[in-house]
């Protein structure tokens, strides 16, 4: 007998790939089952949050919604405002330590992603470890690659190599280890973004990918290119703005006004963490010898 049609692939790959409006735009899917809808509903309220359209997510799911939907709107709530924080947690906490509900892999991955955020390596780790499904093996890529631990990243890309190799996630993570092994494996990974940008719309997630790639090999100006092509998709994008920072100062140009536009929309990103911790010791460094 043949398999039956996998209706959420579109949707799916529209999300992984950082195609978040055409992934709500193409949601409304026919003849789902129970389970496939609450998949469905799980990566369309993602896809908002991903947009930063975290209220609607947070009115629309209410308290009577499935676990996995709770979970996403405590992401939307955690995402909305650093003052939500610790209520989320200690939320997220009493869900994971319900034994009928802590083995949700929906409800493991916004645990994942949030202790992600937090750079609580280790207490992600803790709920995403054991793995069950292609995305949570992939952000267990993404952990262990932010611990700077590329052989774990390797073996975890293995186990999704072995799950489905032509897997659209599992060719991210794919990408993800040989940028963070480096060396000659960064044209490996520039030819998966480039595979992607030819079989799917581009968008800010695979221009991104690309660029990274052209400025580890050095190649800063086709980097510059392709970061503006991103940059005239999502203006604040905050990828887009932290590696043009980057790329203007290679090439010699003035990043302030990518830099200003980050600090504005995205105050908590690192780059902008680092900037600021980076400006402090020089101003101490300067009070000290003054």
């Amino acid at each position: 007998m043949a398999a039956a049609p996998d209706l959420l692939f579109g949707l799916r790959n529209n999300f992984y790939l950082g195609a978040y409006q055409a992934a709500i735009n193409n949601s409304e899917i026919p003849s789902l089952s129970a389970e496939d809808a609450l998949e469905r509903d799980s990566l369309v309220y993602r896809s908002y949050i991903a947009l930063g359209s975290y209220q609607l997510v947070i009115n629309e799911i209410d308290s009577s919604a499935p676990t996995a939907l709770q979970a996403v709107k405590l992401l939307a709530l955690f995402l909305s405002s650093p003052l939500n924080k610790e209520s989320v947690i200690s939320s997220l906490k009493e869900l994971l330590a319900d034994a009928a509900l802590g083995t949700n892999p929906t409800l493991r991955l916004i645990a994942g992603t949030i202790f992600l955020h937090e750079q609580d390596y280790n207490e992600a780790l803790k709920y995403t470890h054991a793995g069950g499904t292609l995305e949570l093996h992939a952000l267990n890529v993404q952990i262990f690659i932010k611990m700077n631990r590329s052989d774990y990243a390797e073996k975890q890309l293995k186990i999704m190599q072995q799950i489905d190799e032509d897997h659209t996630l599992t060719q991210l993570a794919n990408a993800w280890v040989d940028i963070a092994v480096g060396g000659s494996k960064i044209q490996e990974a520039y030819l998966i973004f480039q595979d992607f940008s030819e079989k799917y719309p581009m968008t800010c997630l695979v221009l991104n990918g690309k660029a990274v790639c052209c400025m580890l090999m050095g190649n800063f100006d086709e980097a510059e290119s392709l970061l503006i092509e991103a940059l005239n998709k999502d203006a604040k994008d905050p990828e887009t703005l932290a590696n043009l920072v980057v790329c203007s100062l290679h090439v010699g140009k003035s990043a302030s006004r990518f830099l200003n536009q980050l600090k504005l929309s995205h105050p908590e990103h690192t780059l902008v963490k680092r900037m600021a911790s980076a400006e402090e010791s020089f101003e101490r460094a300067i009070q000290s010898i003054a």
